[in-house]
């Protein structure tokens, strides 16, 4: 049997993340502030100055991954241009409870009108790096196996999401309907055609060039979406001890097809379970609680006047 020719897909989206678009941060932040200020900080105009300068202490209160360092900064930045804000750490590394993680300087007004908007996306995003790089020392043991988020953000905020996972040492998946395609049940029901033969369709439609998933609940399935030129396959809601003894057979398939497969498995992975998973044989697993359901990192901003 001749070896697969060469991909023609786009790497994986692992590693450091690309620095967020400036541009768009200021966006997502700008309304944001708006939707806090509205029409002015009624307790800091009725008690501080407007010249008043002061000091703000970034403090970790628990240990996580810090992720969100440039929207924070941008949060400060709208309300005083000439704020000044030292980082002790980078987005990705670590955070021990109890130390200092940023200093800033500046406006108190600014200070007390940014503040919470920034901790919001700091705290959040830092949450999600933090469980991200919880599920990836979860599945250390198996060299290899990827994590993975979904499309299950917040609506608005999957850039940032996205790029928390990354500096949790996770990889992205499609970032959305455009950039991948997925085939699952719903949509073989609705193309009318058997799975061989919509991955066919849809691989004629979208060219070499783009990966194509497709969702699997049986190996009967698994074994159409590799035939149908799938370049990953999402074993959906399998448990470990099943995937153990699937994975090898549609390994062997795949190499007798001549095809380059990935296995993914989904449903029902959590940090207690994602070793067993990880050990089963896929290469990926996709947790959708990356993002919907990361508790956000405690940080504390705490603000003093300048003397």
């Amino acid at each position: 049997m001749p070896n697969p020719p060469p991909s023609l897909l786009p790497s994986p989206r692992c590693g450091p993340p690309e620095a967020l678009p400036p541009a768009r941060v200021t966006e997502l932040v700008t309304r944001a502030l708006e939707e806090d200020l509205g029409t002015g900080d009624l307790t800091s105009q009725g008690l501080v100055a407007v010249a008043t300068q002061g000091v703000g202490r970034l403090i970790a209160k628990q240990d996580g991954i810090l992720a969100g360092q440039d929207v924070f900064t941008c949060a400060f930045h709208l309300r005083d241009p000439e704020m000044t804000i030292r980082w002790k750490k980078n987005d990705g590394e670590a955070l021990c409870k109890g130390e200092q993680v940023a200093r800033l300087q500046g406006s108190v007004r600014a200070l007390l009108e940014a503040e919470r908007t920034a901790l919001n996306f700091l705290q959040r995003m830092s949450g999600t790096a933090t469980l991200t790089r919880s599920f990836v020392r979860a599945v250390q043991d198996t060299p290899g196996v990827r994590i993975l988020d979904t499309r299950k953000t917040t609506p608005g905020l999957r850039l940032l999401e996205k790029y928390a996972v990354r500096c949790g040492g996770g990889e992205n998946h499609r970032f959305g309907l455009f950039d991948e395609a997925m085939i699952k049940e719903n949509h073989v029901a609705l193309a009318g055609k058997p799975l061989s033969e919509a991955l066919c369709a849809l691989r004629a439609s979208v060219g070499p060039k783009t990966r194509i998933c497709c969702e699997a609940e049986t190996e009967e399935q698994a074994r159409d979406a590799i035939q149908g030129g799938a370049d990953v396959v999402l074993l959906d809601n399998f448990s470990p001890g099943d995937l153990g003894e699937i994975c090898p057979r549609l390994r062997v398939f795949a190499q007798e097809s001549g095809r380059r497969v990935e296995l993914e498995s989904s449903g029902g992975i959590t940090l207690q379970t994602a070793a067993a998973f990880a050990a089963s044989g896929v290469d990926r697993l996709s947790v959708g609680a990356l993002t919907h359901s990361a508790p956000a990192l405690d940080l504390s901003l705490l603000l003093e006047p300048l003397v």
